[in-house]
């Protein structure tokens, strides 16, 4: 019982985002309307991983056996609230590998601003067993347990013509993109972390070296980026928002193996991508979206490492005017008032 507390203690800390942000609720736009006094409610679907990607002649992908979640949540005066929970009936296939994990992703838009903060903390991996015919036998899934990932990161990029451009449209749905609008962006981003194999058996692929043994590797890197946001409205109420980005940093990452040892300085690079599709108006919405932070690690010999972090997310969404007896509590959800002022 105590284990099931933790998870689900675990699932409710993953799947909460806490946004608050100062609102102008005069400004008003040609492009966009936000709705900072209607109480945003959802229901929606969701999925976070974290996983590793192993190359070395060979391609080996480690992926966490997370779960598929069922959330609800709701956004007032641009303060958002969103808990999940992976119920058991909507994740039949978790036996072979139990992955344990904490995923605090936080994507905040400001006017003008993007901000991503990341806490990755995975333990219980596998791979397909599709991709070692030739080690493992058919369909036979290769499992590491005892395979953690660390990663912890900030990405923060300034949109730098975003007047018309509302991004809590596409992610929070608190607001509604009527015109179709697009900014260049650029920032600065930076990322750490580890990739560890603490258990009693070692991890033993004998086509790349390093992932034989017990590796422990350590990471950190940071950079400027660059990229474009835009959304296209279609008839008014469809619409497809993406944004990409690509980053050129500097870092290092150190490995430690079986009493190998190495690090490695220099220069790598990052990309950013998101994708929103759906239908929105004043009352409701349905929509779906897609972040893939995508990391490169420094080589250690001929292997290149990558780490893909993710959520896909299905939402429906209704608006509606709080009544007087709910809205007096809300008020607590004030920017102002949160921020003191």
């Amino acid at each position: 019982m105590g284990r099931q507390i933790i998870l689900f203690l675990s699932f409710v800390m993953l799947s909460t985002q806490v946004v608050a942000q100062e609102v102008d609720s005069t400004k008003q736009s040609a492009y966009y309307e936000e709705f900072p006094e209607l109480l945003t409610t959802r229901l929606y679907t969701s999925r976070k991983y974290t996983s590793l990607r192993v190359s070395d002649g060979h391609t080996r992908l480690f992926e966490p056996n997370s779960t598929l979640n069922l959330g609800v949540g709701a956004t007032y005066n641009n303060f958002t609230l969103n808990l999940a929970l992976g119920f058991g009936f909507m994740n039949p296939g978790r036996q072979d590998v139990r992955t344990t994990y904490l995923d605090l992703q936080a994507h905040l838009y400001p006017d003008n601003w993007i901000i991503d903060l990341f806490g990755q903390f995975y333990t219980g991996y596998r791979v397909d067993g599709g991709t070692l015919t030739n080690q493992m036998g058919e369909d036979e899934n290769f499992l590491a347990p005892d395979l953690r990932l660390r990663k912890i990161g900030a990405n923060v990029q300034r949109l730098l013509n975003g007047k018309n451009l509302s991004l809590n449209a596409a992610f929070h749905q608190s607001a509604w993109q009527k015109k179709s609008a697009g900014s260049f962006l650029a920032g600065f981003e930076m990322y750490g972390g580890r990739v560890i194999q603490r258990g009693e058996e070692d991890l033993m692929f004998e086509d790349i070296p390093i992932l034989t043994g017990r590796p422990f590797i350590s990471y950190f890197q940071l950079g400027p980026n660059v990229g474009y946001a835009g959304t296209l409205v279609f008839f008014k109420h469809f619409f497809f928002t993406g944004v990409a980005s690509v980053n050129y940093n500097f870092g290092y990452t150190s490995f430690e193996n079986n009493n190998q040892s190495d690090l490695n300085w220099g220069f790598n690079y990052n990309y950013f991508l998101r994708g929103f599709v759906g239908y929105n108006s004043a009352r409701w919405s349905i929509n779906t979206n897609y972040v893939h932070n995508n990391i490169g690690l420094l080589d250690i010999g001929d292997t290149s490492l990558r780490i893909m972090t993710g959520n896909y997310r299905v939402n429906f969404i209704y608006r509606f005017q709080p009544g007087k007896k709910l809205k007096p509590y809300l008020e607590y959800a004030n920017p102002k008032i949160l921020l003191g002022k």
